[in-house]
């Protein structure tokens, strides 16, 4: 793996024959992408919630082939996706996304494990699942052996018999909006409120359209995958458009095999 951005001095240094390769053209360690992609320090009135999305998308803009998104990763982006979990107290996900991609309950991974004793992290972060109707499978393992207790984040009006089945599957439910449907800015609120301060979304694309149209992200990582797919994908965002665009800035730029893997904060 190469960091092509920001340029430090070593890689300044180098003359372009080299930049090819040399030391810093190697698999990183878990604990260097775990460096790398850092969640921001706490502020001077303590920790506020950072929210930021990880997605991978090809070169034509589709955010997943057949349905999914696995076709268009790759060893190094599974590496990072790994890392960000390792992370992460909670990662966040549409109940479209968890039926199409067989949505499993994150695993501890050792070499996380002192890092997140450390932090006062469970082993292993919850996973949030937005649905309006709660119609999920009860019996996957996603709800039944999770390390941490999945949550379900719904609206108010959600169906009692949903809610009564979820949680006596396991889960918990978090009300956060007053109707069917969920405020985005109202979930993050509610996980803070729970502790989870270090939010990942893993979309699918019409969470993250809603949690960008929200003004709740923070930061995306995407991953931009060489390959070619046409046909129809989606993109990595889907719903409504803002009325005016969002604007991100580059914070880091990353290579490996030639999937390019961008860190963007918001501006």
């Amino acid at each position: 793996m190469r960091r092509l951005f920001p340029v430090t001095e070593e890689t300044a240094a180098r003359t372009p024959d080299e930049t090819g390769g040399g030391a810093d053209d190697r698999e990183w360690s878990l604990a260097e992408l775990a460096a790398a992609y850092a969640y921001p320090a706490p502020g001077p009135g303590g920790r506020e919630p950072w929210l930021r999305a990880n997605m991978v998308s090809t070169l034509d803009g589709a955010a997943q082939h057949d349905g999914r998104s696995q076709p268009i990763s790759g060893d190094a982006d599974m590496r990072i996706f790994g890392t960000l979990r390792g992370l992460a107290d909670v990662v966040i996900v549409g109940a479209e996304t968890v039926r199409q991609e067989g949505y499993r309950p994150a695993r501890a991974r050792e070499a996380f494990a002192e890092a997140r004793r450390a932090a006062g992290q469970t082993p292993a972060p919850a996973v949030a699942v937005v649905s309006a109707g709660l119609d999920l499978d009860f019996s996957l393992p996603l709800f039944t052996s999770p390390l941490t207790p999945t949550l379900l984040l719904t609206g108010a009006a959600a169906p009692p018999d949903r809610v009564a089945t979820a949680e006596k599957a396991g889960a918990r439910v978090v009300i956060a909006g007053d109707g069917m449907g969920v405020d985005f800015a109202r979930a993050v609120r509610a996980l803070a409120d729970l502790g989870l301060t270090r939010l990942l979304t893993e979309g699918g694309p019409r969470v993250l359209g809603q949690l960008i149209a929200a003004g709740v992200l923070d930061e995306l990582c995407l991953t931009v995958s060489p390959m070619l797919t046409a046909g129809d994908a989606q993109r990595i965002a889907g719903g409504p458009p803002v009325a005016v665009p969002r604007r991100f800035e580059l914070v880091s730029l990353l290579e490996e095999a030639g999937f390019l893997f961008g860190r963007y904060r918001r501006t």
